[in-house]
């Protein structure tokens, strides 16, 4: 600080670009993350990138019954959650040491 009280502006600017570049570095691991979410003892898994992407789902022919759609539709439901799930978490761990959890408002998926 400098004398009066006043935080030196020129710290505060390193600090952000700092803090910007952690913020850059996290999203980038995010999009290379991918997360796989599974349901029905892995006869439907969803992969899903760090930032939330759905990139594939795999449903196994054991899980199609044309007579219950319906437990199907469920399934992958499960999975697509858990794979959110599994997003979020790390979201968290990779976002929040480079926020500083300032969290909300940022612009990043999850925050």
């Amino acid at each position: 600080m400098r004398p009066g009280g006043q935080p030196n502006m020129q710290q505060i600017m390193k600090q952000a670009q700092k803090m910007q570049q952690q913020v850059a570095q996290a999203q980038a691991e995010l999009a290379a993350a991918e997360l796989t979410g599974s349901a029905g003892g892995g006869l439907v898994s969803v992969v899903m990138t760090g930032l939330g992407e759905v990139k594939s789902v795999r449903i196994d022919p054991k899980a199609v019954d044309p007579d219950d759609i319906e437990s199907l539709e469920d399934l992958v439901l499960a999975a697509i959650r858990n794979a959110a799930e599994a997003q979020r978490e790390l979201t968290e761990a990779k976002m929040g040491p480079a926020t500083g959890g300032l969290g909300g408002g940022l612009g990043i998926p999850g925050f």
